[in-house]
């Protein structure tokens, strides 16, 4: 048989058996004096078996090692680790088909999906992202909270959250976003920018910045990128909040330890 002839009577490309070949998993026939590939019917069989290994789910490296004669893992081994590795699909799939369906029940943001207790606390402060400062306040801490180390996202949102919680906590939000909000067509020397960032550090909870204040670079690339994508007098508002939180910082006791920053 040709190569044409074998891939159809195996239900395979020809591509797939150069690549086969080329890979070790089936060895070339001799060619005839026309310089033809002779395939026999031995090649017609490991071919069929290639498949149907494929077909179960078999990576080219697996089925190399059920198709060796003498080295290797036993042929009902790789299908245990195969079964084992669909099962954590699965497991997998279910998991994020559950946190589909709780972000499709609970709405979904422009800030896109996040985790169950930052998208809880989007949740209850909705009716505050009528407010433009508001609403690019939801995709920073989106953001913020992606780049966060898993086990330390609990403790981020949970400061948020008890701040919002606390006495007044909606009311101070609100109250910093409208400041912050008039902001977007004035002057960065404008009075109202030291008012917009002192009611903005006053809506934040203790213990949000690191322990080691010192390392922190007020001119660091996120920080920078942070500010462009403000109207001047908001990345002035935005600039100074985050002085007076180190300063804050450092004239107050330091918050009691939590998770490894």
């Amino acid at each position: 048989m040709r190569i044409g002839e074998l891939a159809d009577a195996v239900g395979v490309t020809t591509r797939a058996i150069r690549h086969y070949h080329h890979l070790g998993l089936l060895p070339e026939p001799e060619r005839l004096s026309n310089g033809y590939r002779d395939y026999g019917l031995r090649h017609a069989v490991l071919l069929a078996r290639i498949r149907r290994l494929t077909e179960l789910g078999l990576g080219l490296a697996e089925v190399r090692d059920v198709l060796a004669d003498d080295a290797g893992k036993e042929f009902g081994e790789v299908l245990a680790e195969l079964d084992q590795d669909l099962a954590r699909q699965e497991a997998e799939i279910r998991e994020r088909r559950a946190r589909l369906r709780a972000l499709m029940d609970g709405g979904i943001g422009s800030e896109g999906p996040v985790s169950d207790e930052l998208a809880s606390l989007f949740r209850r402060t909705a009716h505050l992202a009528d407010s433009p400062m508001a609403a690019k306040d939801r995709e920073v801490l989106a953001l913020i909270e992606t780049g966060t180390r898993p086990e330390d996202r609990e403790r981020f949102v949970s400061l948020i959250s008890g701040s919002l919680s606390g006495p007044d906590g909606i009311e101070r939000a609100r109250a910093a976003y409208a400041l912050l909000d008039d902001l977007a067509d004035a002057e960065v020397d404008d009075p109202r920018v030291e008012a917009a960032a002192t009611a903005l550090v006053g809506s934040l909870p203790d213990g949000l910045l690191p322990d080691d204040r010192e390392g922190i670079d007020l001119d660091s690339p996120f920080l920078r990128a942070l500010y462009a994508d403000f109207a001047p007098a908001q990345a002035e508002a935005l600039r100074r909040a985050v002085e007076l939180l180190l300063t804050r910082g450092r004239n107050s006791p330091a918050p009691p330890p939590g998770p490894p920053a």
